[in-house]
């Protein structure tokens, strides 16, 4: 049951608490201030009045020599009247310059709160929602924040600007901060590029500001991903970290700033392209969600976002399906007879799901042409697309469709009929990214002619239950040339809508979220998808590291993770089976490989492998992921533990010849300390054919063993020694 909102007057409260799950936040509102974060963190307990008083004053610095005679009061906004010297989350101001600084005042306060408690000038609660509504009639602005605690200790916050004044106000930046205390000394975040996202970086926090841009008008393969800081040394294991995400798949930036004051902030905000938030008297432009996220160890902290993204009401409820996509099998060569073929191997693999990609439409042969143009081409489906959804059907499994909405190539019937529907500065094209162009969506024509296409086909084909939504260009000079001005940030919010307005009209369609590959991978996206694809670049090699990383921010089953063939169509690199399904299997498992290539040793193995997931998917779509910290960059432990802890998996993963041989210990973390649990190594395939499996004294072949979870977590265990490129799975169950 929703609490009931409480409105309060902000001339009897100084300080509000809430607390979650183990985070506790403490805001200081004295004298109506903005609200300032005196806490964010690890839990306080119940908290008096004159506790909270007392945290408050303690949270202010003493005055320096030869600095201002007020000290800093770090803000949500980050406003340059509080003190602050560094970036700040709120800039504007109108064509004269009035209203470039702000001193917004606290007006009003909508408090829905479990449990919540008011307390003299103290107002207590647990999860829920803080409402500011703040004015400054001066620069005549009002600004609301919104500020959510959800059960899992997760929070999220944004700002509204509202124009209150006479004239045009222009918004060129509204995000949100959060402070750091003084002991998040060390930044980790995520960069990448085309076919190896994900990869993760670590640097000191040192005075000045550690920025993260994307201005390609997509989240980006390099994205920062989970912008964390925290105390030297934390890992997965443990050790304080706070972290930030910005969820928007548009342009946007996070950052970290520590001041020689002391004083050290992280946050997030749209980066917003000059024009893109012109506001007129009485318009609003409402900024992008900012999560924080606090954890004692990465994977702690990986928790509080996987637990509330579970929450969702719109979260996939029924079992991941395995799913067969052909890209890497055909590419654009559509044979009727041979993609029948394709499905009747898949159907007795026992894939659940079948997706067609790219080249069933237009004049589209190869990349360069047909883009845009969103009906069945005639020459390749004389007879629409009926004859191989009905036969994947009638093998009982569903059928998905690719579609790039967002996109056109010039050499397509609706570049050559509506030129001035292509995104573009005013008088010239932008540069061309993989012989495409972005429609777009911001002209009502234009739109309509995507949506309209895309529900003819779906309408047209009810059997499509599941469309794989990619984005392949970078939005670069992304204008209207209409006007000149530019458009990334009204052509993501159009994209939102069209995938709101697809999903509205066919309830129960799925939609991976793809960039080629893992370029649009936000929370922000995930609200109106089903999945995203992790990477282009399915060699397993490259997608231990991958998954690894992309789990920090969201959960296994909305990890595309598929079994490719054995040679890498991305690396040149080749793997046996073992390793590219051991590898897999951790995610939302699928496959993309020629199965026609496959030998019957093979197919045995892989249709093995697809039972060994059913098998074990609820638990590796529910439990908490662990991830042990690295002792040995050739070694990875990680598994997915129940939440009442009385089950588990993991996989040991030899990934290179290690320092030492054998390589020493592994530990498992995340059981409890006081359960027996007996192991065994149930690893599909003869534990002999490929991983160089040799025995130790603790390994009897085919025997379990028991073990506490406590010396699992201290002592750990010697693995019988494993080739590079090999895995073992283990399986934990309390006794």
């Amino acid at each position: 049951m929703t609490p009931t909102p409480l409105q309060l007057d902000p001339a009897h409260l100084s300080q509000l608490h809430l607390r979650a799950a183990g985070v506790s936040l403490l805001l200081d509102i004295t004298e109506g201030e903005l609200p300032a974060v005196i806490h964010w963190g690890a839990d306080l307990g119940p908290t008096s009045a004159d506790e909270a008083t007392t945290l408050a004053l303690g949270h202010i610095q003493h005055i320096a020599i030869n600095d201002q005679e007020r000290p800093t009061r770090m803000n949500l906004l980050a406003t340059h009247e509080a003190g602050w010297h560094g970036r700040p989350a709120i800039d504007g101001g109108r064509v004269n310059g009035a209203g470039w600084t702000t001193k917004l005042k606290i007006t009003g306060i909508t408090a829905t709160l479990e449990g919540a408690e008011q307390t003299e000038n103290l107002l207590s609660g647990g999860a829920g929602t803080l409402e500011f509504t703040t004015v400054d009639t001066d620069a005549g602005v009002s600004v609301t924040i919104i500020l959510e605690l959800f059960p899992s200790g997760l929070i999220r916050s944004r700002a509204t600007l509202t124009n209150i004044g006479q004239g045009a106000y222009e918004v060129r930046e509204l995000g949100i901060v959060y402070p750091l205390p003084s002991n998040a000394r060390e930044l980790f975040d995520l960069a990448g590029h085309w076919g190896k996202e994900r990869v993760p970086q670590r640097m000191p926090l040192t005075v000045g500001a550690h920025l993260r841009e994307s201005r390609k008008g997509r989240t980006g393969a390099d994205a920062a991903t989970l912008l964390t800081a925290g105390v030297p040394g934390f890992g997965f294991e443990s050790g304080e970290v706070w972290g930030v995400h910005t969820a928007f798949s548009g342009n946007h930036r996070s950052w970290a700033e520590r001041a020689y004051t002391g004083v050290a902030v992280i946050g997030g905000s749209e980066v917003l392209l000059p024009g893109e938030a012109v506001l007129e008297e009485g318009e609003s432009y409402t900024g992008v969600w900012v999560y924080a996220d606090y954890g004692d160890g990465q994977d702690a902290q990986a928790a509080r976002i996987h637990r509330w993204l579970r929450s969702r009401e719109i979260h996939p409820q029924r079992q991941r399906p395995v799913t067969l996509n052909v890209w890497e099998a055909v590419y654009f060569d559509h044979n009727l007879d041979r993609l029948k073929d394709l499905a009747d191997k898949a159907a007795e693999l026992g894939i659940e799901r079948y997706v067609l990609d790219d080249g069933w439409f237009g004049s589209r042969r190869d990349d360069t042409s047909g883009l845009g143009d969103w009906t069945v081409s005639p020459d390749m489906w004389p007879n629409g697309l009926t004859p191989i959804i009905e036969h994947v059907e009638n093998l009982g499994m569903e059928f998905g469709l690719w579609f790039e909405p967002e996109m056109v190539n010039p050499d397509s019937d609706v570049a050559r009929d509506h030129p001035e529907w292509i995104m573009a500065p005013a008088g010239r094209q932008p540069v061309t990214i993989r012989s495409q162009q972005v429609m777009n969506l911001t002209i009502p024509d234009a739109y309509a002619h995507v949506r309209d296409q895309m529900v003819a086909v779906l309408t047209e084909n009810p059997g499509i239950k599941y469309i794989k939504w990619d984005h392949n260009r970078h939005l670069v000079e992304a204008g209207n040339p209409a006007t000149g001005a530019p458009g990334v940030h009204a052509q993501t919010l159009a994209a939102y809508h069209l995938m709101e307005e697809i999903k509205e009209n066919f309830p129960g369609l799925e939609i991976e979220a793809c960039a080629s590959g893992g370029a649009r991978v936000d929370l922000e996206v995930l609200q109106r998808t089903d999945r995203v694809w992790t990477s282009d670049c399915i060699d397993p090699l490259e997608r231990q590291q991958m998954h690894r990383y992309t789990q920090q921010l969201i959960v296994p089953e909305l990890m595309g993770s598929h079994i490719a063939s054995g040679s890498s169509h991305t690396t040149g690199r080749t793997h046996t089976l073992h390793f590219r399904a051991a590898t897999a299997f951790w995610g939302h498992l699928g496959v993309e490989w020629d199965l026609t290539e496959a030998s019957s040793e093979e197919f045995a193995e892989l249709a093995e492998w697809i039972a060994f997931h059913k098998k074990h998917r609820a638990l590796l779509h529910s439990g908490d992921i662990v991830r042990m910290d690295l002792f040995d960059k050739a070694v990875g432990v990680h598994g997915v533990v129940s939440a009442d802890r009385r089950e588990a998996l993991f996989g040991i993963n030899q990934l290179d010849f290690a320092e030492t041989n054998p390589v020493g210990k592994f530990r498992l973390g995340g059981l409890d300390p006081e359960t027996i649990y007996e192991i065994r190594d149930v690893t599909p395939g003869h534990a002999d054919a490929h991983t160089g499996f040799r025995p130790s004294p603790v390994w009897p072949t085919g025997q379990p063993i028991r073990v506490s979870g406590r010396a699992l977590a201290s002592a750990g265990l010697f693995l019988p020694g494993l080739w590079p490129e090999t895995s073992r799975i283990l399986h934990l169950a309390a006794l």
